[in-house]
């Protein structure tokens, strides 16, 4: 049997009424479906700031609404069952995080509301027409994944100063990964003398991988964000250090835990205004009037008892950047 976890908070179960009339006259407590491919443990503050958006529209969690999550641990193909169970609940919307989640909810079902977190164009995607109007049953927040990977690769190269070498650790189960890694090297071509691209889908990989890494005597490490990756985060971060490897991070979360320097969307606020979205959608907003929500801005990170730990400094042309430092 899977491991699953999921509330299933009092309220009994929640009329399925899905249209915006029916909604309104939902007299039960209303269910909201929270599917995820990462775990409950590591993303525990990424929930809170769900909470947090969902108070901020008026609803509380146990008092006027309940939540069946569905946490998938990084086991990708588990999501389009896990999606399909929040459908046979009748929940009167589903939040979904990350572009497999999104993606399985989205073929799911074509009524019950979707809000999504989710990196890269979600018009490309097929998930919403256009990002002003949405159509359809599915909006939320997006962030742009490639602009960031690159910005990533330039913040390694100024702050250390010497990366003719950089590793890249890399989900190919992750969706669009190939693809994704082709244009990081296209791009890194002209500034990186070597661009080792390595794969790493299970935890014997991983170990594999920064072996690899060290054999190469590589500069620095880019570690490409998944959902995967972060949940084995203290393993990636461990390595780090044991093989003496500057690496970057997409959050904050990986700095936290020793990681040297990491520069990503602030996670808390994405699934904060994932949380007002839903409530908006629990009051009757329809998802085809909720424009999608673009998140621009970077947050850049750095552990300097980190670098300190690897014998490195960083640029001070880096570090007055720094939206926060750890010393």
């Amino acid at each position: 049997m899977r491991r699953r976890e999921f509330i299933t908070l009092i309220g009994g179960c929640a009329a399925a009424a899905w249209p915006r009339a029916a909604r309104a006259q939902q007299t039960a407590m209303p269910v909201i479906g929270f599917v995820n491919g990462g775990s409950p443990e590591l993303l525990a503050p990424y929930v809170d700031a769900f909470l947090s958006g969902l108070n901020e529209a008026g609803f509380v969690n146990e008092r006027n609404c309940a939540i069946a999550y569905r946490w998938a641990r990084g086991r990708y193909d588990e999501l389009p069952s896990l999606a399909a169970e929040l459908v046979n609940l009748r929940v009167a919307v589903i939040a979904a995080s990350g572009r497999t989640a999104v993606v399985a909810a989205k073929a799911a079902t074509s009524v019950i509301p979707i809000i999504f977190v989710i990196g890269g164009d979600p018009v490309r995607l097929g998930l919403v027409s256009g990002l002003h109007r949405p159509e359809g049953n599915a909006t939320g927040v997006t962030i742009l994944t490639l602009a960031v990977d690159l910005q990533r690769l330039g913040l390694l190269r100024e702050a250390l100063g010497r990366t003719a070498s950089i590793a890249v650790l890399f989900n190919p189960n992750f969706p669009r990964a190939e693809g994704r890694m082709r244009e990081v090297q296209e791009a890194a071509r002209r500034t990186v003398q070597d661009l080792y691209v390595t794969p790493a889908s299970n935890v014997e990989e991983i170990d594999q991988a920064f072996a690899k890494f060290d054999r190469r005597r590589a500069d620095a490490l880019l570690v490409v964000g998944d959902p995967f990756f972060n949940a084995r985060r203290d393993q990636i971060v461990a390595l780090a250090a044991r093989f003496a490897i500057p690496a970057i991070y997409d959050r904050r979360d990986y700095v936290a835990a020793g990681g040297l320097m990491s520069y990503g969307t602030n996670f808390s606020e994405l699934y904060r205004r994932q949380g007002a979205y839903t409530g908006l959608v629990l009051k009757g907003s329809e998802p085809a009037d909720l424009p999608v929500l673009q998140l621009t801005k970077s947050e850049l990170v750095i552990n300097l008892k980190t670098a300190a730990a690897l014998g490195v400094k960083i640029s001070e042309s880096v570090l007055v950047r720094a939206d926060e430092v750890i010393e």
